[in-house]
């Protein structure tokens, strides 16, 4: 009775009321507040850790830099000069010898490496010059492949009206993807254009007039020039090839460097370094960065005309998006926004694969594992550009306001 009567004066518990469930909520508030702010201050103390280790690994490439700089102009066309000639003897057997013992050293040099190294600077142009992430710029290889397939084969065309067409369908292609794709940015501007690669390389499989998963075959040549052996264009000997991509090579990059002396080239800067800050500047980034796709993917269409002119026939499945990502890699790699780094990134993403032929099915494994060792130890590249090196090393990204100042254009 005694119980019961204690249960009957105590006062029924009810709901909480307004004042105790806020009480809780902030309660529960702060507490995942607190949480979070231990998370980033531990991600913030790793990350410094990581930058001050980087900091005291030695930096090779910024004494070469500072000394290539001292030279005079002279001496630096001489360097330049040689590496021409070198890479005009690269075809020589004892070179192949030593570079792929296991593989068809003059096919390499045309494919992959030739046609790698000249995608890799077309790329270079919309991602390392424009800072503008594009997964699938294999479409313009593909969009130039097609063209001369379908140009060569079905109207007869000659290879010197097909490739200034090829690259002009291309710039056009790149405007027209990248006027609704470039208002969008980060992770959404590359699932756009992921989705461009991918739909390209499905359309050209679906569509008849495109031979569906066959492809195209019976592609002509490029005519001959002269009687020499070098510039005579067949089946079996890919040398002449090689020294065609070698010759387009070197008018892209001189066009490349002329344009990252520019004002475009000081624009693409400023856009890379912050949008916002370079927007407010009285930059048209819009416009300059469509330049930079339409450009991007020219170079991507004139790389497709020369790998379908030696290939005789293509299929869709020469156009994966692994191509897009492998030579992503080489930019990125190599040295986002620097000419040579990107050259040399891209040599290598296409030569050592092939120079570790003979371990099967390791090369892959071995190629794999390099290019995450290479991230760890060297975030910024091979052969970084001087701002990318610094920003790395001191641990300043690129937030701050574009150092590059941009005259504004007149309004028409």
């Amino acid at each position: 009775m005694r119980v019961l009567k204690r249960s009957a004066a105590s006062p029924p518990e009810g709901p909480a009321g307004p004042d105790q469930a806020g009480t809780d909520r902030e309660g529960r508030l702060e507490r995942a507040r607190s949480r979070v702010g231990s998370v980033k201050g531990r991600l913030a103390r790793r990350r410094a850790a990581a930058v001050a280790w980087r900091a005291r690994l030695p930096d090779l490439t910024g004494p070469v830099a500072r000394a290539w700089h001292r030279l005079p102009r002279w001496s630096q066309w001489l360097v330049r000069l040689g590496i021409i000639v070198l890479a005009v003897l690269a075809p020589a057997d004892w070179v192949g010898q030593i570079m792929a013992p296991a593989s068809d050293w003059k096919t390499l040099l045309f494919y992959p490496i030739g046609i790698f190294v000249l995608l890799a600077v077309g790329l270079n142009v919309v991602v390392g010059q424009a800072g503008i992430l594009d997964l699938g710029y294999v479409a313009f290889f593909a969009i130039g492949g097609y063209t001369m397939a379908l140009l060569g084969v079905n109207v007869g065309l000659d290879f010197w009206i097909i490739l200034p067409t090829a690259v002009a369908l291309c710039a056009v292609s790149g405007l027209v993807l990248g006027t609704p794709a470039l208002r969008l940015r980060g992770d959404y501007l590359a699932i756009v254009t992921l989705g461009f690669g991918e739909i390209i390389r499905i359309s050209a499989t679906n569509a008849s007039w495109t031979g569906g998963p066959r492809g195209i075959a019976g592609i002509p040549h490029p005519p001959d020039i002269g009687n020499l052996n070098a510039f005579t264009y067949g089946v079996l000997d890919p040398t002449p090839y090689y020294y065609l991509v070698l010759a387009l090579i070197v008018v892209v990059i001189f066009v490349a460097r002329r344009l990252e002396r520019s004002r475009v080239g000081r624009a693409w800067a400023a856009i890379r370094e912050d949008e916002d800050a370079a927007a407010l500047m009285g930059v048209p980034t819009f416009r300059f960065k469509l330049w930079a796709f339409a450009i991007g993917g020219s170079i991507g269409g004139g790389a497709g005309v020369m790998f379908s002119a030696k290939n005789i026939a293509i299929t869709p499945d020469n156009f994966p998006l692994l191509l897009s990502i492998l030579v992503l890699s080489a930019v990125v790699l190599g040295g986002s926004g620097n000419l040579p780094g990107v050259i040399l990134g891209a040599f290598l993403v296409a030569w050592l694969p092939e120079r570790f032929r003979g371990l099967a099915d390791y090369r892959v494994l071995i190629f794999g594992a390099a290019l995450v060792i290479m991230m760890i130890f060297r975030p910024e590249g091979l052969l970084p550009s001087r701002r990318r090196r610094s920003s790395l090393r001191t641990g300043t990204g690129a937030g701050a306001a574009p150092t590059a100042v941009v005259e504004q254009e007149e309004k028409t």
